[in-house]
């Protein structure tokens, strides 16, 4: 039987991945000894891999999909097909932010401010490919970690550091001079795999199925019964794909209407429902959404 190899990022992503395949109907199992989980579908393979290795490892054909930063392909350079994005992550599901810090009381302004200063970050490749399309020459080192401290006790003048609100770099009393870059989970693909018809198809219903398990969280389903009165003041108040759904009850003076609404509305909008007359409104969950 052929298989598809698929890397799961190891580390802080890597609950958020499992729980996401988890509801796109692929059950991850990790095993606590070694790097190759359990998954629920005998097509496919996985193994754990750090997101910062992920690109070079799908590039070379050691594993054929895998999800990593967009900010580590960039980084590597390796060459693969960005299949989707997908934004997600474990606390939050806005991008994350690769952002110039530097301490409260630099003289660093800009990042022309830059010029002869040393930089840490882990973002080695990038950091000195963006300076050089400023024109500016600084000294880019990579820190192993604790790259924050390295800015506060004096060791270099800014730091190229990830974050998602800054609140933790401002607790540090740092100060962000600006972002550069930007960066999301991508699902990347080898290319020659995609090359393979039976791999090809295999991909694409991974994506599709992840992508619609991300656009169902920022969804919810609203059933409830109305007065057949009441309906068209309501379904002016329900935004939806196409249309409300409406079904006559036994009672033909109520109706029954379900739709989909974002998750975001839902609070202001039960209690308009309400107050217009529905009943026995039900909110749930989907798993889904093509």
């Amino acid at each position: 039987m052929p298989q598809l190899k698929l890397g799961i990022p190891k580390g802080s992503l890597e609950q958020a991945t499992i729980s996401l395949f988890n509801q796109a109907g692929w059950t991850i199992s990790p095993h606590s000894r070694n790097y190759f989980p359990a998954i629920s579908d005998p097509e496919i393979s996985c193994a754990l891999v750090r997101s910062q290795e992920m690109a070079p490892y799908v590039a070379n054909g050691t594993l054929d999909l895998g999800l990593t930063g967009h900010d580590w392909i960039l980084e590597t350079q390796a060459d693969v097909e960005e299949i989707c994005e997908l934004v997600y992550s474990k606390s939050s599901d806005q991008p994350c932010r690769w952002v110039l810090v530097v301490r409260q009381d630099s003289p660093i302004r800009s990042v022309e401010d830059l010029q002869g200063k040393k930089i840490a970050t882990e973002l080695v490749g990038f950091t000195r490919r963006y300076l050089a399309g400023q024109g500016i020459d600084a000294q880019v080192e990579f820190s192993w970690g604790a790259t924050e401290a390295k800015v506060v006790e004096g060791l270099v003048d800014a730091v190229v550091e990830i974050t998602e609100t800054g609140s933790t770099i401002k607790a540090h009393g740092l100060r962000i001079v600006c972002d550069l870059l930007h960066t999301e989970t991508r699902l990347i693909a080898n290319r020659a795999a995609l090359g393979d018809p039976w791999k090809r198809e295999k991909i694409a219903q991974i994506a599709l199925l992840l992508q619609a398990a991300l656009t169902a969280r920022r969804k919810v389903a609203l059933k409830m019964n109305i007065p057949a009165t009441g309906l068209e003041q309501i379904v002016g108040m329900l935004p939806s794909l196409h249309a409300p759904t409406v079904s006559h009850l036994y009672d033909r003076e109520w109706l029954a209407i379900e739709t989909v609404v974002d998750i975001h509305l839902v609070r202001d909008l039960i209690p308009h429902l309400k107050a217009a007359g529905a009943e026995g409104i039900l909110e749930y969950e989907l798993r889904k959404m093509v």
